[in-house]
C-alpha cells in the first residue's frame, strides 16, 4: 500500500514553501454576479447556506476549453460499432489472430503494434490511438522473469512515444509506469508511494484523492479550448462548432480532422506522466454521449472520440492512475449550459421531451458500465458520473431521485452487489447543496455525493483582494481560511449524513475573470481590474503564494477532489493561456499549485479555521460491505420509475408525454486491439454481463416527436401516440447510424 503522509511529515513539507515575497500587488475588487451567467456549477450551500434562487432556470452562460493544432494527416475512418443482436444475445471472444484487421475496421480502434527486437524479445510500440497503451522502454527495473525491452520503470528512466520521440519520466514520489506487451492489462503500475497500486483495493475514507479533471477534451468548451471556437466566430458551443466544422471546406478545415487532431494533441502521453509525476492519483473523465451514438438532427462527431478514450484508459492503466468517468453530455441537455453540448433550454428530465431524454441515457450509461464492468477495467475505472451538473431548480429533486434510483438498479442488475462489483456510482448534488442529500437511500450499494464548489460562481461580490495592501497577514487575503469555512464543515457533515462525498471539480478563480470563463458573448461580471488576474507572466511571488495558499485551503477543506482542469489551451489571438487560474499544470510550472499535493493536509487547522473531522469510518454500505444493496422498500416508494411528475410540462396529461420502446438495437463499446495478438488472446467484448440482453430506446413507429433539443416552442401533446405514421419518426431510426455532417435538418 506504501506509506501515507501524517501531519508531521505534511506540515514538514508545507514549511519548505518560499516564505519571503515581493512587494504585494495592489488590491482588487469584483461585483455582485448575476445568476443568469453561471457557467459552471456554484457550490450551494456555503456559509450563507443553499442559494437556490441563484441557479438559472434557463442559463444562458457555459464553460470553456481547448488548443490550436495542425491537421491530422492519417485520419482514421468510423466505422459501425458491434451490437448486441450482431453478438446473438452471447459475450463474443475477441480473438484476433488471422482476423485481427476485419476486427480493427469493427471496432473502431488502432492497434498496439509489437516490435520484435533480434533476439526475439519484445519491445512495445504505439501505431495511434485506441492501443491499450502507448509505447514505453526505460532504464528502469524489469519485473522477475521478464526479459528484453523494459517493461517498467521509475523517476529518470525513458518513455519513447509512438513517433520515436522520447521523454524522462520525472516523478520524485517512488511511482513507477508498467507497460508489458505481453500482458496489456496488467493494473500493477503505483504513482506514488501513498496511493495503493491498480491492482491493490481503494479505501475510501483512508486513501485521499488527489485529481485533476481532463476537461475539455472530449466535451469541448471555450474557455479550455478558445482556439477552435475562436475560428469560427459566433459559435458558443460544441452544437454550433460540429455544424460549423462539417461546412469548412478549407485545408485544414471538416469536422472528423480538425476534432481528431484535438483528441490526438491536446492531452498526450506525457501530459498523463506528469500528472503522476505532480503527485496526482485520480483523473476525472468527462465524456459525451456520442462516444457511443448520435441520433437524426444531433451535429456532434459520433462514436469517433472512444478509441482516444480507450488510449486514456491505457495510458492510466500504464502509469496507475485511477479513473473517475464522468458522463459529461446527455441528450438535450441536462442544465442548457454550454458544456452539456447544446447551450440554452434544458430538455432532459425536464419539458415534453424530458423524460424520453433520460430514456436515452439510461441506455447510454448502461452501455458505459457495462464496458468499465468487465474485469480488465474495473480497476483503472472505479467510479463513474452518470450526469454531470443536472440543474435540479429547474428538473426537481425528487425527479431525480428516482433517475438516480433507476440509475442504480439497472447498474446493480449488471454489475452485483458489493465491492469488486463494478464502479460506485457518483451523483451530483445539482447545486442545491449536500445537505438536501442526506439519508437518500439508505442501503444502497456504493453510491458517492459529488459536489463543485466554485467562488466564481457564487453569486457574491468577492471584492476582498488576495493580496492586502499593507502586506501583512497569510497571503490570499480571506480567501484561505474562507474555503475552509465555506466547504469544509459541510463536507464533513455529508460524509456522515449521506456517505462518501467528493469534490469533482474546483479551481482557484475567487472570480469570473478570464477569456470566455462566462463562455463567449459573456463578458465577466467582475468589476475591477481583470487585467490581474490574467496576466500571469507578471504575477509576483506574493500573488503567486497567496494563489498557493487557496489551493492548499480548498484541497483540504475538501478533502477528495480534483481539480478543473489539468490545461487550459493557448488563446489563438495571443498565443498564451488567458483563464490561467484555471489550468493546474500551468500553476504548476509557474508556482501556483502546490508541487506535492499532500502539502494541503492541515492547511485549515494551520489558518485557524475548524480542521476536517471526518474520522473515515462509513456505514459498511456505503463502501460495498454488509448490507450494501438492501434498500428498504420505504425509501424507494416516493421515488418510482418513470417518475410520476415531470418538470415543464404543467397541464399537459403525463400519459400523452412522448417516450420511446425499448426494441432497438444496443450498440455496444468495442474494446482495445492488439497486433500481434497476446497469448492468450483477450476474451473482452465490450459487454459485462452477457445476461443483459434488453433492447436499446428507440422511436415508437408510427408516432411524432418534438425536437429533443428545442421543445419549448412544441405543440403540446394532448394524448398517448398511437396516430398515424409520421415520416420524421421513421426517418429518426432509419439514420440513427448516418455521420453526423449528413444529419442536419
Amino acid at each position: 500500500m506504501g506509506d501515507r503522509p501524517f501531519l508531521g511529515e505534511t506540515a514538514q513539507l508545507r514549511d519548505s514553501l518560499p516564505v519571503s515575497f515581493e512587494t504585494p500587488s495592489p488590491s482588487f475588487s469584483r461585483p455582485e454576479l448575476s445568476a443568469s451567467s453561471t457557467p459552471r456549477g456554484s457550490y450551494a450551500q456555503n456559509l450563507l447556506g443553499p442559494r437556490n434562487s441563484d441557479i438559472p432556470t434557463e442559463p444562458s452562460a457555459s464553460s470553456p476549453f481547448l488548443p490550436d493544432q495542425p491537421h491530422i494527416e492519417n485520419e482514421v475512418p468510423s466505422a459501425p460499432y458491434p451490437s448486441r443482436s450482431e453478438k446473438a444475445g452471447k459475450r463474443r471472444k475477441w480473438v484476433l489472430a488471422g482476423v485481427v484487421l476485419a476486427a480493427v475496421a469493427l471496432a473502431v480502434a488502432l492497434p498496439v503494434a509489437l516490435t520484435r527486437n533480434k533476439g526475439g524479445k519484445s519491445a512495445a510500440s504505439s501505431s495511434g490511438p485506441g492501443t491499450s497503451s502507448a509505447s514505453a522502454s526505460a532504464s528502469g527495473p524489469k519485473p522477475t522473469g521478464v526479459s528484453g525491452a523494459a517493461i517498467t520503470g521509475g523517476d529518470g528512466s525513458t518513455i519513447t512515444l509512438a513517433d520515436g520521440t522520447t521523454f524522462t519520466y520525472k516523478n520524485s514520489f517512488s511511482g513507477f509506469w508498467v507497460d508489458d506487451p505481453e500482458s496489456p492489462f496488467r493494473d500493477d503500475a503505483q504513482p506514488n508511494s501513498w496511493t495503493p497500486p491498480l491492482n491493490t483495493s481503494w479505501n475510501w475514507g483512508t486513501d485521499r484523492v488527489y485529481g485533476v479533471n481532463l476537461g475539455g477534451l472530449f466535451v469541448l468548451e471555450p474557455f479550455i479550448a478558445p482556439a477552435l471556437f475562436q475560428k469560427y466566430p459566433g459559435v458558443i458551443d460544441e452544437w454550433g462548432l460540429s455544424i460549423a466544422m462539417a461546412g469548412d471546406t478549407s485545408s485544414t478545415g471538416g469536422l472528423q480532422a480538425q476534432l481528431e487532431q484535438h483528441y490526438d494533441t491536446f492531452i498526450t502521453e506525457q501530459d498523463m506522466a506528469e500528472i503522476a509525476g505532480a503527485g496526482i492519483n485520480w483523473i476525472r473523465l468527462p465524456v459525451p454521449f456520442w462516444a457511443i451514438e448520435t441520433w437524426q438532427g444531433e451535429p456532434f462527431l459520433a462514436k469517433v472520440c472512444w478509441k482516444y478514450i480507450l488510449r486514456i484508459f491505457g495510458w492510466a492503466r500504464k502509469y496507475g492512475l485511477r479513473i473517475y468517468l464522468d458522463l459529461h453530455a446527455v441528450p438535450g441537455s441536462q442544465n442548457g449550459y454550454n458544456h452539456s453540448g447544446k447551450q440554452g433550454q434544458v430538455n432532459w428530465m425536464n419539458g415534453f421531451m424530458g423524460l424520453a431524454n433520460a430514456q436515452r441515457t439510461l441506455d447510454y450509461i448502461r452501455i458505459f458500465t457495462e464496458f468499465i464492468s468487465q474485469p480488465e477495467y474495473r480497476n483503472v475505472v472505479p467510479l463513474f458520473g452518470v450526469v454531470n451538473e443536472a440543474l435540479v431548480s429547474t428538473i426537481g429533486q425528487d425527479e431525480m431521485k428516482s433517475f438516480y434510483l433507476q440509475v442504480h438498479t439497472m447498474m446493480r442488475n449488471i454489475t452485483g452487489f458489493g465491492d469488486g462489483h463494478g464502479p460506485y456510482i457518483a451523483i451530483h448534488d445539482g447545486f442545491i447543496g449536500t445537505s438536501n442529500w442526506a439519508g437518500f437511500l439508505p442501503g444502497s450499494d456504493r453510491i458517492v455525493l459529488d459536489t463543485h464548489p466554485y467562488f466564481a460562481f457564487d453569486g457574491q461580490p468577492n471584492l476582498d483582494p488576495l493580496v492586502t495592501d499593507d502586506g501583512v497577514g497569510e497571503p490570499g487575503g480571506i480567501w484561505p481560511k474562507q474555503a475552509c469555512q465555506a466547504w469544509g464543515p459541510g463536507m464533513n457533515t455529508s460524509q456522515t449524513g449521506f456517505g462518501v462525498t467528493i469534490a469533482g471539480e474546483f479551481s482557484n478563480a475567487i472570480n469570473d475573470c478570464g477569456l470566455f470563463i462566462l463562455g463567449i458573448g459573456n463578458n465577466p461580471t467582475y468589476k475591477g481590474d481583470c487585467t490581474v488576474f490574467n496576466d500571469w507572466q507578471n504575477w509576483n511571488s506574493t500573488f503567486k503564494a497567496g494563489l498557493m495558499n487557496f489551493a492548499l485551503a480548498s484541497m483540504d477543506a475538501t478533502q477528495n477532489w480534483w481539480f478543473w482542469t489539468w490545461k487550459i489551451g493557448n488563446s489563438s489571438t495571443s498565443g498564451t493561456v488567458e483563464a490561467p487560474l484555471w489550468s493546474y499544470k500551468l500553476g504548476l510550472e509557474q508556482g501556483w499549485v502546490p508541487p506535492d499535493p499532500r502539502l494541503s493536509v492541515g492547511k485549515c487547522e494551520q489558518l485557524g479555521a475548524a480542521a476536517p473531522a471526518f474520522d473515515g469510518t462509513y456505514q459498511p454500505w456505503a463502501t460495498g460491505g454488509a448490507g450494501a444493496g438492501t434498500i428498504a422498500p420505504s425509501a424507494t416508494a416516493a421515488f418510482p420509475w418513470p417518475p410520476t411528475t415531470l418538470s415543464g410540462v404543467s397541464g399537459i396529461p403525463y400519459a400523452a408525454l412522448p417516450t420511446y420502446t425499448p426494441t432497438g438495437t444496443v450498440q455496444t463499446l468495442p474494446p482495445p486491439t492488439f497486433s500481434p495478438v497476446p497469448t492468450p488472446a483477450p476474451t473482452l467484448d465490450g459487454w459485462a454481463d452477457p445476461a443483459d440482453t434488453a433492447g436499446a430506446q428507440t422511436p415508437v413507429a408510427g408516432c411524432s416527436y418534438p425536437n429533443a433539443w428545442d421543445s419549448s416552442g412544441a405543440v403540446a401533446p394532448t394524448a398517448a401516440c398511437g396516430a398515424p405514421p409520421a415520416k420524421r419518426a421513421v426517418k429518426m431510426m432509419a439514420d440513427r447510424d448516418v455521420a453526423p455532417h449528413m444529419r442536419r435538418q
